[in-house]
C-alpha cells in the first residue's frame, strides 16, 4: 500500500497524542468489562493475569445463578397472587438476559480483542489533522452515548435495588428488622439474621453485577458501531480529495484509489467482525428488553393505581434505562447502514468523470459494494433500525393491553 505522505503542517501524532485517543474511544468500554473480567487478554498478558480473569469469570457466573434459581422457585412455588408473581417476573428476565449477554461476550473474546486491535490500529494510523478531527468528534460522540447508558442503568439499580429493599425492611415481632428478599426458603430461610442480611448483600452484588453487564454490552456495541461510522466518514473526505489530491496524498491517481479501496475494504470487515460479535448480545437484548418494557409498563400502571409513588418513580427510572438500552442498539445499526450508504452516494456525487479511461470503474464498485454492506442484527434475525425500536415499543405495548386484559 502507498505510505501516506505528510508535511510541516500535518504532523503525524505523538505516541501519546494516539494513546490518549485510543483512550477516548474504549477507556469507558474497559472500565465496565475489565472488573467482570470480560477484557480480552492480549497474547503478552501474564498467565497469573489470565487466571484471576477466569476467576473472576466463574465467580461472577455463579453469582448470576445463584440468582436465578433460587428467584425462580421463589415465584413458581411460593408466591400465589398473580401480580406479586408479574412483579418477580421482570428481574427474573433480566437476570435470565445477564446470563446470556455475560457467556456472548466470553464467547467472543477474540472478535472483542481483533476489535480493539482494528481501533488502535486506525488511531496510530491517521495522519491528517482533518481526518483526526472526524475521528475524535466520533469518539467523543460515542463517550457520551457510553456514559449516559451506564448513569441511567446504575441509577435504576440504586433505586430498585437499594432505595425500595430499604425502605420495605419488615418488622419481626422480636423486634428484628430484616428485608423482605425474593429468595426461595426451601434452600435457605432468609427471614432472620444473620442469613437475611448476608442473602440481601450477596443479591446486591448480583444485581450491580447484571446491571454492570447491561451497560457494558450497550457501551461496547457504541463504542465498535461510532468508530466504524468515524472510519466510514473519514473515507468520504478522502473520496473528495480523489480527483484532486492533498497533502498527504500520492499524485499518483492509481495510489490514491488503492488507497481508498483499501481502507473500505478494510471498514467493511470491521463492520462484519462487529456484527459478529454483538449478534448474540444483541438478540438478548432485543428480547429481554422487549419483555421488560412490557413488564415495567404494567408495574407503573398497578402501582399508580396503589397510589405508592416511589416505586412509580423507581420503575419510571427502569424504564427509561430499557427503553434508552435498546434504542442505542437499534440506533448505531440505523446510523451504520446509513453510512454504508452515503459512501455509494459520495462515490457518485464526485467528479468521478474526470477520472482517465477505466479508472472510472472503481466507483462503479465502491457504490455496488455500498449497497450490499454488512448490517448489524440481533441473532441475524432483526436488523437493528429505529423501525426495529418502533416494532420493540408497539409489541411491548401490546403485550402490556393483553396483560391488563387477562389480569
Amino acid at each position: 500500500m502507498h505510505q501516506s505522505i505528510t508535511d510541516d503542517n500535518h504532523p503525524p501524532p505523538a505516541k501519546c497524542d494516539y494513546e490518549q485517543h485510543i483512550d477516548l474511544s474504549i477507556q469507558w468500554t474497559r472500565r465496565l468489562l475489565k472488573p467482570m473480567g470480560l477484557w480480552p487478554s492480549s497474547y503478552t498478558t501474564p498467565k497469573l493475569k489470565k487466571y484471576f480473569f477466569r476467576f473472576l469469570n466463574i465467580v461472577c457466573c455463579g453469582l448470576l445463578t445463584l440468582h436465578f434459581i433460587p428467584t425462580t422457585m421463589y415465584i413458581f412455588l411460593e408466591l400465589e397472587d398473580v401480580y406479586s408473581m408479574l412483579k418477580e417476573f421482570g428481574p427474573l428476565v433480566f437476570g435470565l438476559t445477564s446470563m446470556a449477554k455475560y457467556y456472548a461476550l466470553i464467547v467472543h473474546a477474540a472478535e472483542i480483542r481483533e476489535c480493539v486491535k482494528r481501533i488502535e490500529w486506525d488511531w496510530k494510523n491517521i495522519t491528517y489533522n482533518d481526518d483526526r478531527d472526524i475521528m475524535l468528534a466520533n469518539a467523543n460522540f460515542g463517550r457520551r452515548m457510553v456514559i449516559l447508558c451506564t448513569f441511567f442503568m446504575y441509577s435504576g439499580f440504586i433505586f430498585y435495588d437499594i432505595a425500595i429493599p430499604s425502605i420495605d425492611r419488615i418488622t419481626a415481632e422480636d423486634d428484628n428488622i430484616t428485608y423482605n428478599l425474593p429468595f426461595s426458603k426451601y434452600i435457605i430461610d432468609t427471614q432472620y439474621s444473620p442469613a437475611n442480611e448476608i442473602v440481601y448483600g450477596i443479591q446486591l452484588v448480583t444485581a450491580a453485577l447484571e446491571h454492570s453487564i447491561a451497560s457494558a454490552s450497550c457501551g461496547l456495541a457504541a463504542s465498535l458501531a461510532i468508530h466504524s461510522c468515524g472510519q466510514m466518514q473519514v473515507l468520504m473526505n478522502w473520496l473528495n480529495y480523489l480527483i484532486d489530491y492533498r497533502s498527504d496524498m500520492s499524485n499518483n491517481v492509481d495510489s490514491r484509489i488503492e488507497k481508498i479501496v483499501s481502507q473500505h475494504v478494510r471498514i467493511l470487515k470491521f463492520v462484519a467482525l462487529t456484527e459478529k460479535t454483538l449478534q448474540q448480545v444483541s438478540f438478548a437484548e432485543f428480547l429481554g428488553c422487549t419483555l421488560d418494557i412490557c413488564l415495567i409498563g404494567y408495574y407503573v400502571i398497578m402501582e399508580t393505581k396503589s397510589n405508592d409513588y416511589t416505586n412509580v418513580v423507581t420503575y419510571v427510572v427502569l424504564l427509561i434505562s430499557f427503553t434508552l438500552n435498546i434504542f442505542i442498539f437499534c440506533y448505531i445499526g440505523e446510523i451504520v447502514a446509513e453510512h454504508c450508504r452515503k459512501i455509494g452516494e459520495m462515490s457518485y456525487m464526485i467528479e468521478w468523470y474526470r477520472l482517465p479511461g477505466n479508472k472510472k470503474l472503481c466507483c462503479v464498485m465502491i457504490i455496488a459494494m455500498s449497497n450490499s454492506t454488512t448490517t448489524l442484527t440481533a441473532g441475524k434475525m432483526v436488523e437493528l433500525s429505529i423501525s426495529t425500536f418502533a416494532d420493540v415499543v408497539k409489541t411491548s405495548v401490546a403485550f402490556l393491553n393483553v396483560l391488563r386484559a387477562t389480569t
